[in-house]
């Protein structure tokens, strides 16, 4: 059953789920750098003790929030992505990842999902921006139910770790054949021709691709993987071992999101003969105007180039 359009936000199931962590454990606090309405205020006035809105200072948001884990605190930290990920980059790197503090990046509207404000709050580097950095875990949920596991799971885990939250796009399948696991991705329909492995929220344009592929008499499976780093690199080398083809899809720069980490894997895997495309942003800015639809059309993400891109790939292998 298709839920209602209001429900469809990962920002929803992240603020349901802290509401239940937050009366487990009396340590976890959310800052918010002007950001959260109409979301945020049952947390606010459930817990209004550790509920801080600093205004429109996310380094030092960040920077507070260190403190607030050196002193015993879970701090949650919430932005829009472009922000959270790069206005307060150095607090993130020394006060946080260098001091392995116990702090949550949490970075809503990933990718294109903020289409009509414009490149300023387009993020298409985030990933890649904090993979590089030493403990930092990266989560890239791809759905409602992803969200609220990976926020559950963030709220156990100590250590610094970033996660990206976007809308929820309504896909057709059971969660209840998976469970989440920090670092482990899973199988969302299987296939012999090769794996498309996703990250975030267009496992949907993913299974439309594996849809137009099936018309075709090509059997593509989807894996979702809403970690990035670590890498469930067991899951790929299952794929690797029985499917000619690895592609990655991401609502990210194709230059260090999943299909940088991934090519990383298999370049120093000892696969032979893998075919390995990557889709995702092109090397450039879409200063394009229009809906996030429009904008990842523009990114060339959608089924019909992807799914023609593989076909040709396929061709172009078997000359």
């Amino acid at each position: 059953m298709r839920r209602p359009s209001a429900l469809l936000d990962m920002r929803n199931d992240f603020v349901r789920q802290m509401l239940i962590e937050m009366e487990r454990d009396p340590a976890i606090v959310l800052l918010t750098g002007d950001l959260g309405f109409r979301a945020f205020e049952p947390i606010r006035e459930r817990f209004p003790d550790r509920f801080m809105n600093v205004g429109i200072a996310e380094a030092n948001m960040v920077g507070v929030a260190a403190g607030l884990a050196l002193t015993g605190y879970k701090p949650f930290v919430y932005s829009i992505a472009s922000f959270a990920s790069m206005r307060c980059y150095e607090q993130i790197r020394t006060d946080v990842c260098y001091h392995g503090l116990d702090v949550k990046i949490v970075a809503a509207g990933g990718g294109f999902n903020y289409a009509h404000q414009g490149v300023t709050h387009h993020t298409v580097e985030d990933l890649a921006c904090m993979r590089v950095l030493p403990g930092m875990r990266v989560l890239c949920p791809g759905y409602s139910w992803e969200a609220t596991e990976a926020t559950r799971a963030l709220s156990v885990s100590p250590g610094p770790a970033y996660l990206r939250l976007g809308k929820s796009p309504n896909v057709p399948y059971d969660e209840g054949r998976f469970t989440f696991q920090i670092g482990k991705g899973y199988v969302i329909r299987d296939g012999a021709d090769g794996v498309l492995c996703v990250t975030g929220n267009v496992i949907d344009l993913a299974l439309a691709v594996s849809d137009r592929l099936a018309l075709a008499g090509v059997s593509l499976a989807v894996a979702s993987f809403p970690t990035i780093k670590p890498l469930d690199e067991s899951l790929l080398a299952a794929f690797a071992a029985r499917v000619p083809a690895l592609y990655t899809l991401e609502e990210h720069s194709t230059i260090g999101g999943l299909g940088g980490a991934v090519g990383e894997w298999l370049a120093e895997s000892g696969v032979q003969g893998m075919r390995f495309r990557r889709f995702g942003f092109p090397d450039r800015f879409i200063t394009d105007v229009g809906s996030r639809d429009y904008l990842l059309a523009c990114a060339g993400l959608d089924p019909a180039r992807i799914a023609a891109a593989i076909l040709s790939d396929r061709s172009s292998s078997s000359v």
